[in-house]
């Protein structure tokens, strides 16, 4: 069985302690570009390939990892049309 790690995240009012296989964590500072995709989840490859070409296109290099915010889904609204996901990846430089 292939195994990976993946990160979890939620915005915390102060700092929280270890608690089993939960560990605290921050992201680092940096510079990223960053967009916002409207609709379903099964589109989000599709997004992240459209973002990737623009990051390019305008000169730009990725570096480090990148995130997802899900800022409105199924717990918002029931139409996935409507559903609202943050890309953000890291830039070189």
């Amino acid at each position: 069985a292939e195994f990976f790690d993946f990160e979890l995240g939620v915005r915390v009012a102060a700092p929280v302690k270890a608690a089993g296989r939960m560990k605290p964590g921050e992201l680092p500072s940096a510079r990223v570009a960053r967009t916002v995709y409207t609709g379903p989840y099964e589109g989000l490859p599709g997004a992240w390939g459209d973002f990737m070409m623009w990051i390019s296109a305008n000169g730009h290099a990725p570096a480090g990892d990148l995130w997802e915010i899900y800022t409105v889904g199924p717990q918002s609204t029931p139409d996935p049309a409507n559903w609202q996901t943050e890309l953000y990846r890291p830039l070189k430089g």
